[in-house]
Protein backbone atom coordinates (compact mmCIF):
# COMPACT_ATOMS: atom_id res chain seq x y z
CA UNK A 1 0.00 0.00 0.00
CA UNK A 2 1.38 3.59 -1.09
CA UNK A 3 1.43 5.67 2.15
CA UNK A 4 3.28 8.86 0.28
CA UNK A 5 0.84 11.67 1.34
CA UNK A 6 -1.84 12.85 -1.13
CA UNK A 7 -1.35 16.31 0.01
CA UNK A 8 1.03 18.18 2.29
CA UNK A 9 1.17 21.75 3.21
CA UNK A 10 4.64 22.46 4.68
CA UNK A 11 5.89 25.58 7.42
CA UNK A 12 2.59 27.31 6.12
CA UNK A 13 2.08 30.90 6.81
CA UNK A 14 -0.47 33.52 6.05
CA UNK A 15 -1.31 36.68 7.57
CA UNK A 16 -4.03 39.32 7.54
CA UNK A 17 -4.02 42.77 8.71
CA UNK A 18 -3.68 42.60 12.36
CA UNK A 19 -3.55 38.30 12.42
CA UNK A 20 -0.99 35.76 12.02
CA UNK A 21 -4.00 33.00 11.05
CA UNK A 22 -1.00 30.25 10.35
CA UNK A 23 1.91 30.35 11.75
CA UNK A 24 4.56 27.56 10.70
CA UNK A 25 1.90 24.90 9.80
CA UNK A 26 3.05 21.74 8.34
CA UNK A 27 -0.01 18.32 7.80
CA UNK A 28 -0.27 15.50 5.33
CA UNK A 29 -3.18 14.04 4.18
CA UNK A 30 -2.68 10.65 3.46
CA UNK A 31 -4.44 8.06 0.87
CA UNK A 32 -7.46 6.44 1.78
CA UNK A 33 -7.86 8.35 5.48
CA UNK A 34 -10.49 10.64 7.31
CA UNK A 35 -8.32 12.75 8.78
CA UNK A 36 -9.81 15.60 11.23
CA UNK A 37 -8.62 18.67 12.09
CA UNK A 38 -10.30 20.78 15.05
CA UNK A 39 -9.23 23.74 17.41
CA UNK A 40 -11.06 26.91 18.73
CA UNK A 41 -12.67 29.16 16.29
CA UNK A 42 -9.62 31.49 15.13
CA UNK A 43 -7.12 28.80 14.89
CA UNK A 44 -6.81 28.90 11.70
CA UNK A 45 -8.57 25.89 10.68
CA UNK A 46 -10.93 27.72 7.73
CA UNK A 47 -7.67 29.50 6.33
CA UNK A 48 -6.05 26.36 6.08
CA UNK A 49 -8.81 24.44 4.19
CA UNK A 50 -9.03 27.62 1.93
CA UNK A 51 -5.62 26.75 1.26
CA UNK A 52 -5.74 23.69 0.27
CA UNK A 53 -8.83 24.36 -2.24
CA UNK A 54 -7.69 27.17 -3.78
CA UNK A 55 -8.92 30.12 -2.34
CA UNK A 56 -6.38 31.49 -0.78
CA UNK A 57 -2.52 31.44 -1.20
CA UNK A 58 0.23 31.05 1.43
CA UNK A 59 2.69 33.96 2.06
CA UNK A 60 5.51 31.30 2.98
CA UNK A 61 5.57 27.32 3.16
CA UNK A 62 4.80 25.44 0.11
CA UNK A 63 1.80 23.17 -0.85
CA UNK A 64 2.69 19.44 -2.36
CA UNK A 65 0.14 17.58 -4.30
CA UNK A 66 1.30 14.13 -5.08
CA UNK A 67 4.61 15.20 -4.59
CA UNK A 68 4.54 18.06 -6.29
CA UNK A 69 4.73 21.55 -5.24
CA UNK A 70 1.74 23.29 -6.33
CA UNK A 71 0.41 26.84 -6.20
CA UNK A 72 -3.62 26.75 -6.93
CA UNK A 73 -4.71 29.60 -8.85
CA UNK A 74 -8.40 29.39 -7.75
CA UNK A 75 -11.20 26.54 -7.59
CA UNK A 76 -11.36 25.69 -10.28
CA UNK A 77 -7.48 25.13 -10.79
CA UNK A 78 -7.67 23.02 -7.36
CA UNK A 79 -10.78 21.23 -8.71
CA UNK A 80 -8.73 20.05 -12.08
CA UNK A 81 -6.33 18.59 -9.28
CA UNK A 82 -8.54 16.25 -8.05
CA UNK A 83 -9.40 18.65 -4.28
CA UNK A 84 -13.03 20.42 -3.90
CA UNK A 85 -14.60 21.57 -0.57
CA UNK A 86 -17.76 21.48 1.00
CA UNK A 87 -18.46 24.56 2.42
CA UNK A 88 -20.42 25.28 6.22
CA UNK A 89 -22.28 27.40 4.47
CA UNK A 90 -24.33 25.99 1.81
CA UNK A 91 -23.64 26.93 -1.99
CA UNK A 92 -26.20 25.40 -4.05
CA UNK A 93 -28.29 27.42 -6.38
CA UNK A 94 -32.04 26.60 -5.49
CA UNK A 95 -33.75 27.57 -8.69
CA UNK A 96 -31.67 25.11 -11.23
CA UNK A 97 -31.40 21.00 -10.80
CA UNK A 98 -29.74 19.13 -8.62
CA UNK A 99 -27.66 17.93 -11.60
CA UNK A 100 -26.62 21.25 -12.67
CA UNK A 101 -26.16 22.60 -9.39
CA UNK A 102 -23.77 18.77 -8.94
CA UNK A 103 -22.05 19.47 -12.84
CA UNK A 104 -21.67 23.42 -11.98
CA UNK A 105 -18.71 25.23 -14.09
CA UNK A 106 -18.28 21.58 -15.61
CA UNK A 107 -21.40 21.33 -18.12
CA UNK A 108 -19.85 21.04 -21.00
CA UNK A 109 -19.62 18.08 -21.98
CA UNK A 110 -23.62 17.92 -22.17
CA UNK A 111 -23.80 20.71 -23.98
CA UNK A 112 -24.69 21.09 -27.67
CA UNK A 113 -24.95 24.23 -29.93
CA UNK A 114 -25.45 25.95 -26.56
CA UNK A 115 -28.16 23.39 -25.41
CA UNK A 116 -28.37 21.37 -22.17
CA UNK A 117 -28.37 17.27 -23.43
CA UNK A 118 -30.74 17.20 -20.50
CA UNK A 119 -30.47 12.96 -20.69
CA UNK A 120 -26.87 13.25 -20.68
CA UNK A 121 -26.50 15.80 -18.27
CA UNK A 122 -28.88 13.48 -15.60
CA UNK A 123 -26.86 10.88 -16.40
CA UNK A 124 -23.38 12.18 -15.58
CA UNK A 125 -24.63 13.92 -12.35
CA UNK A 126 -26.68 10.79 -11.67
CA UNK A 127 -23.28 8.54 -11.29
CA UNK A 128 -22.45 10.88 -8.69
CA UNK A 129 -25.93 11.47 -6.51
CA UNK A 130 -25.63 7.44 -6.34
CA UNK A 131 -22.46 7.87 -4.52
CA UNK A 132 -23.98 9.54 -1.59
CA UNK A 133 -27.49 8.50 -1.36
CA UNK A 134 -30.08 6.23 -3.04
CA UNK A 135 -32.77 8.85 -3.20
CA UNK A 136 -31.56 11.44 -4.85
CA UNK A 137 -32.27 12.63 -8.58
CA UNK A 138 -30.67 13.99 -10.99
CA UNK A 139 -34.00 15.97 -12.49
CA UNK A 140 -34.70 17.16 -9.24
CA UNK A 141 -35.58 20.71 -8.42
CA UNK A 142 -32.80 21.95 -6.04
CA UNK A 143 -35.39 23.73 -4.03
CA UNK A 144 -37.38 20.53 -3.14
CA UNK A 145 -34.74 19.59 -1.35
CA UNK A 146 -34.21 19.34 2.66
CA UNK A 147 -31.43 20.88 3.73
CA UNK A 148 -30.26 17.26 4.91
CA UNK A 149 -30.45 16.14 1.32
CA UNK A 150 -28.92 19.22 0.05
CA UNK A 151 -25.99 18.74 2.11
CA UNK A 152 -25.24 15.80 0.01
CA UNK A 153 -25.95 16.88 -2.97
CA UNK A 154 -23.18 19.21 -1.96
CA UNK A 155 -20.68 15.80 -1.55
CA UNK A 156 -21.88 15.15 -4.87
CA UNK A 157 -20.63 18.01 -6.15
CA UNK A 158 -17.46 17.87 -4.67
CA UNK A 159 -16.57 14.39 -5.49
CA UNK A 160 -17.51 15.83 -9.34
CA UNK A 161 -15.43 18.84 -8.83
CA UNK A 162 -12.85 16.74 -7.52
CA UNK A 163 -13.48 14.06 -10.01
CA UNK A 164 -12.09 16.47 -13.03
CA UNK A 165 -8.53 15.43 -12.62
CA UNK A 166 -6.98 11.74 -13.61
CA UNK A 167 -6.26 10.69 -9.84
CA UNK A 168 -8.72 10.09 -6.75
CA UNK A 169 -10.09 13.12 -5.42
CA UNK A 170 -9.24 14.89 -1.66
CA UNK A 171 -12.28 15.98 -0.01
CA UNK A 172 -12.88 18.62 2.33
CA UNK A 173 -15.80 18.52 4.80
CA UNK A 174 -15.95 22.14 6.85
CA UNK A 175 -18.55 21.50 9.35
CA UNK A 176 -20.76 19.35 7.27
CA UNK A 177 -22.71 17.80 10.42
CA UNK A 178 -23.45 21.76 12.03
CA UNK A 179 -27.21 21.79 11.20
CA UNK A 180 -28.05 17.80 10.59
CA UNK A 181 -30.00 16.02 12.59
CA UNK A 182 -28.73 12.82 14.52
CA UNK A 183 -30.34 10.66 11.93
CA UNK A 184 -28.95 12.61 9.25
CA UNK A 185 -25.41 12.63 10.49
CA UNK A 186 -25.22 8.91 10.41
CA UNK A 187 -26.29 8.65 7.26
CA UNK A 188 -23.44 11.54 6.06
CA UNK A 189 -20.85 9.14 8.13
CA UNK A 190 -22.05 5.82 6.06
CA UNK A 191 -21.07 8.62 3.34
CA UNK A 192 -17.81 9.17 4.89
CA UNK A 193 -17.24 5.94 5.01
CA UNK A 194 -17.52 4.80 1.77
CA UNK A 195 -15.71 8.09 0.24
CA UNK A 196 -12.55 6.77 2.13
CA UNK A 197 -12.52 3.84 -0.59
CA UNK A 198 -11.99 5.87 -3.32
CA UNK A 199 -10.75 9.58 -1.42
CA UNK A 200 -8.99 11.08 1.31
CA UNK A 201 -11.18 12.78 3.21
CA UNK A 202 -10.00 16.16 5.44
CA UNK A 203 -13.20 16.44 8.72
CA UNK A 204 -13.42 19.27 10.24
CA UNK A 205 -15.81 19.64 13.68
CA UNK A 206 -16.22 21.03 16.69
CA UNK A 207 -18.08 17.97 18.16
CA UNK A 208 -15.42 15.87 19.26
CA UNK A 209 -17.76 12.75 20.05
CA UNK A 210 -17.95 13.04 16.10
CA UNK A 211 -13.97 13.43 14.88
CA UNK A 212 -13.15 10.23 17.60
CA UNK A 213 -16.02 8.83 15.83
CA UNK A 214 -15.31 8.98 12.07
CA UNK A 215 -11.54 10.27 11.89
CA UNK A 216 -8.59 7.93 11.03
CA UNK A 217 -6.10 10.80 12.65
CA UNK A 218 -6.54 14.64 14.13
CA UNK A 219 -4.67 17.65 14.34
CA UNK A 220 -5.49 20.22 16.81
CA UNK A 221 -5.13 23.38 16.22
CA UNK A 222 -4.55 26.56 18.66
CA UNK A 223 -3.55 29.93 17.81
CA UNK A 224 -2.58 29.24 14.12
CA UNK A 225 -0.22 26.76 15.22
CA UNK A 226 -0.77 22.42 15.06
CA UNK A 227 0.07 21.62 18.57
CA UNK A 228 -1.25 18.19 18.62
CA UNK A 229 -1.37 14.77 16.34
CA UNK A 230 -3.20 11.91 17.55
CA UNK A 231 -5.32 8.74 16.88
CA UNK A 232 -8.76 8.30 18.24
CA UNK A 233 -7.70 5.41 19.89
CA UNK A 234 -5.29 6.60 22.01
CA UNK A 235 -7.17 9.93 23.15
CA UNK A 236 -9.89 10.86 24.90
CA UNK A 237 -12.70 13.78 24.27
CA UNK A 238 -11.07 15.67 27.53
CA UNK A 239 -7.30 15.25 26.12
CA UNK A 240 -8.70 16.84 23.18
CA UNK A 241 -10.40 19.39 24.79
CA UNK A 242 -7.71 20.61 26.59
CA UNK A 243 -5.56 20.76 23.62
CA UNK A 244 -7.90 22.70 21.98
CA UNK A 245 -7.79 25.27 24.43
CA UNK A 246 -4.58 25.16 26.56
CA UNK A 247 -6.35 24.39 29.61
CA UNK A 248 -8.90 21.88 31.49
CA UNK A 249 -12.46 22.40 30.54
CA UNK A 250 -13.72 19.03 30.99
CA UNK A 251 -14.99 19.64 34.39
CA UNK A 252 -17.84 22.71 34.48
CA UNK A 253 -18.25 22.50 30.92
CA UNK A 254 -22.08 23.79 31.19
CA UNK A 255 -20.81 25.46 33.79
CA UNK A 256 -23.81 23.64 35.73
CA UNK A 257 -22.47 24.67 39.69
CA UNK A 258 -23.56 28.54 38.77
CA UNK A 259 -27.24 27.39 37.90
CA UNK A 260 -29.48 28.94 40.10
CA UNK A 261 -33.08 28.52 40.80
CA UNK A 262 -35.61 30.65 39.16
CA UNK A 263 -37.48 33.47 40.88
CA UNK A 264 -41.53 32.76 41.45
CA UNK A 265 -42.22 35.04 38.86
CA UNK A 266 -44.08 34.38 35.18
CA UNK A 267 -41.52 36.86 32.72
CA UNK A 268 -43.47 35.07 29.67
CA UNK A 269 -46.45 33.09 29.16
CA UNK A 270 -47.99 31.70 26.00
CA UNK A 271 -51.53 30.24 26.22
CA UNK A 272 -52.95 28.16 23.25
CA UNK A 273 -50.34 30.10 20.84
CA UNK A 274 -51.42 28.78 17.39
CA UNK A 275 -49.68 29.62 13.93
CA UNK A 276 -49.08 28.24 10.81
CA UNK A 277 -46.40 25.27 11.61
CA UNK A 278 -47.39 25.02 15.56
CA UNK A 279 -50.88 24.65 17.37
CA UNK A 280 -52.09 25.50 21.13
CA UNK A 281 -48.55 26.02 22.45
CA UNK A 282 -48.77 26.60 26.25
CA UNK A 283 -45.61 27.26 28.44
CA UNK A 284 -44.59 29.77 30.68
CA UNK A 285 -40.88 30.77 31.99
CA UNK A 286 -40.17 32.47 35.14
CA UNK A 287 -37.58 35.37 35.20
CA UNK A 288 -34.25 33.38 36.23
CA UNK A 289 -35.53 30.79 34.37
CA UNK A 290 -34.04 29.01 30.96
CA UNK A 291 -35.89 26.55 29.47
CA UNK A 292 -35.09 24.25 26.48
CA UNK A 293 -37.36 24.17 23.78
CA UNK A 294 -36.32 20.56 22.00
CA UNK A 295 -37.33 19.30 18.53
CA UNK A 296 -36.32 17.79 15.28
CA UNK A 297 -35.99 19.69 12.21
CA UNK A 298 -39.86 20.64 11.32
CA UNK A 299 -41.26 20.13 14.59
CA UNK A 300 -42.37 23.86 14.80
CA UNK A 301 -39.86 24.68 17.63
CA UNK A 302 -38.50 27.29 15.30
CA UNK A 303 -41.20 29.16 14.61
CA UNK A 304 -42.58 29.35 17.92
CA UNK A 305 -39.69 31.03 18.86
CA UNK A 306 -39.96 33.63 15.87
CA UNK A 307 -43.58 34.15 16.62
CA UNK A 308 -43.06 35.77 20.27
CA UNK A 309 -40.23 37.78 17.99
CA UNK A 310 -43.01 39.06 15.78
CA UNK A 311 -40.97 37.39 12.81
CA UNK A 312 -43.80 35.00 11.97
CA UNK A 313 -47.64 35.64 12.21
CA UNK A 314 -49.78 33.71 14.72
CA UNK A 315 -53.77 32.58 14.24
CA UNK A 316 -55.01 32.41 17.75
CA UNK A 317 -53.78 32.11 21.27
CA UNK A 318 -52.07 34.70 23.57
CA UNK A 319 -48.75 36.07 24.61
CA UNK A 320 -48.52 37.42 28.21
CA UNK A 321 -44.98 39.69 29.18
CA UNK A 322 -44.53 40.54 32.64
CA UNK A 323 -48.47 40.20 33.40
CA UNK A 324 -49.70 42.56 30.76
CA UNK A 325 -50.97 41.02 27.24
CA UNK A 326 -48.29 41.01 23.96
CA UNK A 327 -49.54 41.27 21.07
CA UNK A 328 -45.75 41.22 19.02
CA UNK A 329 -47.14 43.25 15.88
CA UNK A 330 -43.12 43.18 14.20
CA UNK A 331 -39.28 42.20 15.23
CA UNK A 332 -38.81 45.99 16.01
CA UNK A 333 -41.83 45.81 18.19
CA UNK A 334 -40.24 42.91 20.40
CA UNK A 335 -37.30 44.69 20.67
CA UNK A 336 -38.87 47.75 21.92
CA UNK A 337 -40.61 45.47 24.37
CA UNK A 338 -37.00 43.72 25.47
CA UNK A 339 -37.12 40.96 23.92
CA UNK A 340 -34.19 40.13 21.71
CA UNK A 341 -33.17 37.01 19.40
CA UNK A 342 -30.48 34.72 18.54
CA UNK A 343 -31.81 33.55 15.03
CA UNK A 344 -29.82 29.71 13.78
CA UNK A 345 -29.25 31.79 10.56
CA UNK A 346 -26.85 34.13 12.08
CA UNK A 347 -24.78 35.31 9.32
CA UNK A 348 -27.78 36.35 7.32
CA UNK A 349 -30.54 37.35 9.77
CA UNK A 350 -28.45 38.08 12.93
CA UNK A 351 -25.79 40.40 11.40
CA UNK A 352 -24.69 42.42 8.31
CA UNK A 353 -21.67 40.63 7.64
CA UNK A 354 -20.43 43.69 5.84
CA UNK A 355 -20.36 45.73 8.65
CA UNK A 356 -17.61 46.60 11.06
CA UNK A 357 -18.01 44.58 14.74
CA UNK A 358 -19.01 48.01 16.77
CA UNK A 359 -21.69 48.86 13.66
CA UNK A 360 -23.24 45.33 14.42
CA UNK A 361 -22.93 45.31 17.96
CA UNK A 362 -24.67 48.91 18.22
CA UNK A 363 -27.25 47.67 15.45
CA UNK A 364 -30.10 47.01 17.27
CA UNK A 365 -29.67 49.90 20.11
CA UNK A 366 -28.15 53.06 18.72
CA UNK A 367 -29.52 55.19 21.30
CA UNK A 368 -27.63 53.19 23.85
CA UNK A 369 -24.71 55.16 22.11
CA UNK A 370 -25.88 58.25 21.58
CA UNK A 371 -26.33 61.41 22.56
CA UNK A 372 -30.24 62.14 21.44
CA UNK A 373 -29.87 61.57 17.38
CA UNK A 374 -26.16 61.65 17.55
CA UNK A 375 -23.92 58.80 17.92
CA UNK A 376 -21.61 59.99 20.49
CA UNK A 377 -18.04 58.42 19.08
CA UNK A 378 -16.37 58.30 22.64
CA UNK A 379 -19.40 56.43 24.37
CA UNK A 380 -19.44 54.26 21.45
CA UNK A 381 -15.97 53.24 21.96
CA UNK A 382 -16.04 52.69 25.41
CA UNK A 383 -19.06 50.16 25.32
CA UNK A 384 -17.80 48.55 22.25
CA UNK A 385 -14.52 47.78 23.97
CA UNK A 386 -16.62 46.45 26.90
CA UNK A 387 -18.11 44.08 25.52
CA UNK A 388 -15.48 42.64 23.74
CA UNK A 389 -13.41 42.77 26.80
CA UNK A 390 -16.29 40.89 28.75
CA UNK A 391 -17.12 38.47 25.73
CA UNK A 392 -13.68 37.78 24.94
CA UNK A 393 -14.30 38.87 21.18
CA UNK A 394 -11.09 38.08 19.44
CA UNK A 395 -10.86 40.89 16.92
CA UNK A 396 -7.98 43.35 16.15
CA UNK A 397 -10.12 46.31 16.61
CA UNK A 398 -14.02 47.49 17.38
CA UNK A 399 -13.74 48.52 13.68
CA UNK A 400 -12.79 45.46 11.84
CA UNK A 401 -15.24 43.74 9.14
CA UNK A 402 -17.42 41.44 10.87
CA UNK A 403 -16.48 38.87 7.99
CA UNK A 404 -13.07 38.85 8.84
CA UNK A 405 -13.95 37.12 12.31
CA UNK A 406 -13.92 33.44 12.48
CA UNK A 407 -17.68 31.97 13.14
CA UNK A 408 -17.11 31.79 16.97
CA UNK A 409 -16.50 35.58 17.39
CA UNK A 410 -19.08 36.49 15.24
CA UNK A 411 -21.57 34.94 17.42
CA UNK A 412 -20.27 36.27 20.56
CA UNK A 413 -21.06 40.02 18.41
CA UNK A 414 -24.55 39.00 17.82
CA UNK A 415 -25.07 38.28 21.57
CA UNK A 416 -23.29 41.07 22.88
CA UNK A 417 -25.46 43.80 20.94
CA UNK A 418 -28.95 42.67 22.61
CA UNK A 419 -26.93 42.92 26.16
CA UNK A 420 -26.42 46.50 25.01
CA UNK A 421 -30.20 46.98 26.19
CA UNK A 422 -30.72 47.29 30.24
CA UNK A 423 -34.21 46.33 29.96
CA UNK A 424 -34.08 43.37 28.32
CA UNK A 425 -36.76 41.07 29.50
CA UNK A 426 -36.33 37.76 27.06
CA UNK A 427 -34.08 36.15 25.37
CA UNK A 428 -34.42 34.07 22.91
CA UNK A 429 -31.60 31.75 21.71
CA UNK A 430 -32.06 29.33 18.05
CA UNK A 431 -29.23 27.27 18.78
CA UNK A 432 -26.61 29.79 19.82
CA UNK A 433 -23.49 27.29 19.82
CA UNK A 434 -23.97 25.84 16.17
CA UNK A 435 -20.40 26.00 14.67
CA UNK A 436 -18.88 26.89 17.38
CA UNK A 437 -15.82 25.22 19.13
CA UNK A 438 -15.35 24.36 22.97
CA UNK A 439 -13.96 26.98 24.25
CA UNK A 440 -16.31 29.40 23.07
CA UNK A 441 -19.26 27.39 23.56
CA UNK A 442 -17.99 27.69 27.48
CA UNK A 443 -18.05 31.48 27.18
CA UNK A 444 -21.83 31.46 25.94
CA UNK A 445 -22.82 28.77 28.61
CA UNK A 446 -21.43 30.84 31.21
CA UNK A 447 -22.86 34.17 29.71
CA UNK A 448 -26.10 32.06 29.65
CA UNK A 449 -26.28 31.20 33.59
CA UNK A 450 -24.65 34.94 34.23
CA UNK A 451 -27.94 36.28 32.28
CA UNK A 452 -30.57 33.92 33.85
CA UNK A 453 -29.07 34.56 37.24
CA UNK A 454 -29.77 38.30 36.95
CA UNK A 455 -33.78 37.63 36.03
CA UNK A 456 -33.51 37.22 32.51
CA UNK A 457 -36.21 34.63 30.88
CA UNK A 458 -34.24 32.63 28.51
CA UNK A 459 -35.61 30.10 25.67
CA UNK A 460 -32.85 27.86 24.24
CA UNK A 461 -33.13 25.87 21.12
CA UNK A 462 -30.21 23.54 21.93
CA UNK A 463 -28.20 22.56 19.40
CA UNK A 464 -27.71 19.15 20.99
CA UNK A 465 -29.85 16.98 23.36
CA UNK A 466 -26.89 16.97 26.46
CA UNK A 467 -27.10 20.78 25.81
CA UNK A 468 -30.77 21.00 25.99
CA UNK A 469 -30.80 18.81 29.44
CA UNK A 470 -27.33 20.60 30.78
CA UNK A 471 -28.19 24.18 30.29
CA UNK A 472 -32.42 24.29 31.41
CA UNK A 473 -34.20 24.25 34.46
CA UNK A 474 -36.79 22.54 32.23
CA UNK A 475 -37.07 21.01 29.30
CA UNK A 476 -39.79 20.98 26.57
CA UNK A 477 -40.71 18.80 24.05
CA UNK A 478 -42.32 19.12 20.62
CA UNK A 479 -43.46 16.98 17.46
CA UNK A 480 -45.36 17.77 14.19
CA UNK A 481 -45.69 21.19 15.67
CA UNK A 482 -47.42 20.64 19.27
CA UNK A 483 -45.67 20.09 22.81
CA UNK A 484 -45.33 16.73 23.30
CA UNK A 485 -43.81 16.75 27.03
CA UNK A 486 -41.74 18.61 29.97
CA UNK A 487 -39.22 17.36 31.98
CA UNK A 488 -37.83 19.11 35.11
CA UNK A 489 -33.81 19.60 35.00
CA UNK A 490 -32.67 20.42 38.20
CA UNK A 491 -29.25 20.15 38.33
CA UNK A 492 -29.07 16.91 40.68
CA UNK A 493 -32.05 15.11 38.74
CA UNK A 494 -31.66 15.35 34.76
CA UNK A 495 -33.93 13.31 32.18
CA UNK A 496 -32.55 10.42 30.42
CA UNK A 497 -31.46 11.24 27.09
CA UNK A 498 -33.61 8.49 25.42
CA UNK A 499 -36.36 9.73 27.59
CA UNK A 500 -36.03 13.42 25.76
CA UNK A 501 -35.46 11.57 22.24
CA UNK A 502 -38.81 9.49 22.73
CA UNK A 503 -41.32 12.73 22.47
CA UNK A 504 -39.26 14.12 19.84
CA UNK A 505 -39.44 11.97 17.65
Amino acid sequence: MNDAPVMEVRQATKSFPGVRALNDVSIEIRPHEVLGLIGENGAGKSTLLKILCGLQRLDSGSLLLRGSEVAFQGVADANRGGVAMVFQEQSLLENITVAENVLLGNEHPSLRFGLYRWRDMNRRAQKYLDLVSGSLRAATPTSRLSFAKRQMVEVAKALASGSRGHNEPVVLLDEPTSVLEHSEIETLFCVIRELRTRASVVFVSHRMEEVLEICDRVYVMRDGGVVGECRPSEVTTDQLFSMMVGQDLSAGYYDESHQRPARPQPRLELRNLTGENFHDVSFTIARGEVVSLMGVQDSGREDVARAVFGAVPTKSGSITLDGRRFVPRSPAHAVRAGIGYVPSERKVDGSVIAMDVCENLTLAHPRRVGRGPFTDPGRERRTVQRWIDELRVRTPSPYTPLRSLSGGNQQKVVLAKWLLDPDLRVLLLDTPTRGLDVGAKADVYALIRRLAAQGLAVLLLADTLDEGIAMSHRVLTMKDGRLTAEFSSDVDARPQRADVLERMV
